[in-house]
This record gives structure tokens, C-alpha cells and sequence, in this order.
């Protein structure tokens, strides 16, 4: 980039330049998410009506023989026949779902590619950018300062991303080098919402209410520190424009600790709840994107979750708008 261009940055009043995003935003979102639904519709297509022209040519045929055979009393062939039909008929079933899965799943996989280059190429643009100006200009000890500052975030965050892929190759083997221990469940969640804070340049005092019974879990501290931190960055990604999160912590009777985190987002569509949870996913298209991410996080909750013997679900909010993560662990009060 020329000096030229710095200087057509640095020249441009900063409050037009929202405006202009702003404004150009809901008609791209429109546009992007218009087309996204022709080509995922387009996909789709061939497949099903192909499986419905091949099921309806084998009902007919079903019915033409049930007719046939009837008419001539030929009650063996009638009764073979229309088993081979109706298993043809449950075998094309199957295929037309097999299928529809399939599709589904390569689109997640292709936004998964989309969402992981801008992911990796953003942070690496805002890092040249700022060095170049390091390198061109005269800057004061402040204005380094903020540059340096913000060089440091954006690497953090590309550490967030690369660890996040290597860890969902090892979810199965991970902490294994380490013994279970009893882990204390608050200032380990404390922890987690003191980094993904840190990570953001945000204050946890600021963002997070918490309201904790004393629990312990029997575990690997690095599972734990894996399922909070992911949820915790859904959270604080998913708020409110100025986030707000409550994170709650019970002790049931039966040796369960529940632990739920609530957002003052938008919440999570019905429809979408267990899709949430599928490797790749994410609740809006690459064309469309407001929010950064991967698609993985939630996935990596739920594969620890379970291999914990936990499950987590998502739900809304009751006294607000905003969803609700709850996390059911075994543990144990503490004592």
C-alpha cells in the first residue's frame, strides 16, 4: 500500500465512514442472503426431484403389478413383488436423505473454507497495514503505542483461530497426558471470562454478572478451560451491541452441576438449536456475515460435553431478550 493511500485514510473524517457502512449494509445483506438461498435452493434441486420422479415411477409400477398379479390369482409372485417394490421404495427414501445430508454438509464445509480465509486473512491485512506505517511515518510514542497494541491483538486472535483447528483434530485425545483432579468450578470460569475480556480489551467487571454456588468437577483442567472459554466467546459474540452475560452455577441432588450462561443477544432460532451444535455450522452464510468465527466453537463444546458424560442444550431467555447455554456436568457440591 502507498503512502498516498495512508494518507487518504488518515485524511478521511472517521464519523462518514460508518455512515456510509451503515447505509449500504441491510440492502448487501439483503442482496448476499437472496442469493445465497437460490444457490443452496439450486443444489438441492436435482437431487430431490430425481428421487421423487424415480418413487412415483415406483409406486406405479407397484400398483400396475398389485393389479396384474390380482387379476391372474398369481398370489406368490403379488406378495414377492410388492416386497421388492416397497424395499425399492424405502431404499430411494434413504438415498433422498443420505443425499440431502450430503449437499448440507459440503455447503458447511465450503462456508467453513470461506469463514477460516477471512478469518486468517483479516487479521494478517490489518498487521501489514499498521507495519507499513510504522515503516513510512513518524509516529508519537502514544500513536506507536496504540498500533503496537492493536498488532498484538489481532496475532492473539489468529492464536485463537490456529489453536481452535488444532484442536478440533485431537478433541478425542485431549488431556490425556494429564491426570483427572478436582477442580473448583468459579475461579476456573472466572479465569476463562478474565481472558476471552483480555482478548477483546474489554472489562469483566463491565460485561459479566455471576451468581455461584461452590461446585467442584472431576476432570481435566484443560477440558474445562476448552467447553468456558468457547461458550463465554459465543456469549460475548453473540450479545447485545454492548454485551451483558450472567453466568449461573448450581449444584443439583442427584450429583450434577449445572452451570448456565446467559447473553443479552438476539437469541437463537428454534429451527437452528441442534444445527448449532454440527461441525462447520454457522447461523448465517459467508455472504452475509456480520460476526466473526468459524463455526467450531459450539461444536467443541458439545464433543467435550459428552465425552464428560454431560449434555448442553440452548434456550431463550425468561426474563429478557437473549439465549441461555446451560451445561450439565457430574460433580458435586464443594465441602
Amino acid at each position: 500500500m502507498s503512502s498516498t493511500g495512508h494518507q487518504q485514510i488518515d485524511d478521511q473524517p472517521q464519523d462518514e465512514i460508518p455512515a456510509a457502512g451503515t447505509l449500504a449494509q441491510p440492502a448487501n445483506h439483503r442482496t448476499a442472503s437472496q442469493l445465497m438461498r437460490k444457490v443452496r435452493r439450486g443444489r438441492l434441486r436435482l437431487p430431490i426431484t430425481l428421487s421423487v420422479v424415480l418413487m412415483v415411477m415406483n409406486v406405479a409400477l407397484m400398483v400396475f403389478w398389485i393389479i396384474l398379479a390380482a387379476q391372474i390369482y398369481w398370489w406368490t409372485a403379488l406378495a414377492i413383488g410388492t416386497a421388492v417394490f416397497v424395499l425399492i421404495l424405502v431404499g430411494l427414501s434413504l438415498y433422498l436423505v443420505l443425499t440431502i445430508k450430503e449437499v448440507r454438509l459440503s455447503q458447511r464445509q465450503s462456508d467453513f473454507i470461506d469463514s477460516v480465509t477471512h478469518e486468517l486473512k483479516t487479521p494478517l491485512a490489518s498487521l501489514r497495514l499498521y507495519l507499513e506505517t510504522l515503516q513510512m511515518r513518524t509516529l508519537s510514542e502514544e500513536k506507536r503505542g496504540e498500533f503496537y497494541a492493536t498488532m498484538k491483538t489481532e496475532l492473539e486472535r489468529l492464536d485463537h483461530l490456529i489453536s481452535q483447528l488444532l484442536e478440533v483434530k485431537r478433541l478425542d485425545a485431549l488431556g490425556m497426558e494429564t491426570d483427572p483432579e478436582d477442580i473448583l468450578l468459579e475461579p476456573l470460569i472466572r479465569h476463562c471470562a478474565r481472558v476471552e475480556c483480555n482478548r477483546r480489551q474489554l472489562e469483566v467487571d463491565q460485561i459479566f454478572e455471576f451468581d455461584f454456588e461452590s461446585a467442584v468437577i472431576h476432570t481435566r483442567r484443560i477440558l474445562l478451560e476448552m467447553i468456558f472459554r468457547n461458550v463465554i466467546d459465543n456469549a460475548i459474540k453473540y450479545g447485545g451491541s454492548e454485551p451483558r452475560i450472567l453466568i449461573q452455577i448450581r449444584v443439583s441432588n442427584g450429583g450434577r452441576v449445572i452451570t448456565r450462561v446467559m447473553d443479552n443477544g438476539e437469541g437463537v432460532d428454534p429451527e437452528i438449536r441442534k444445527d448449532i451444535f454440527k461441525i462447520f455450522f454457522r447461523g448465517e452464510s459467508e455472504l452475509e456475515r456480520r460476526k466473526t468465527g468459524t463455526g467450531l466453537g459450539l461444536y467443541i463444546v458439545k464433543t467435550l460435553v459428552h465425552l464428560l458424560r454431560g449434555k448442553v442444550t440452548v434456550h431463550d431467555r425468561l426474563d429478557q431478550p437473549g439465549s441461555v447455554f446451560a451445561i450439565d456436568l457430574p460433580g458435586r457440591a464443594e465441602t
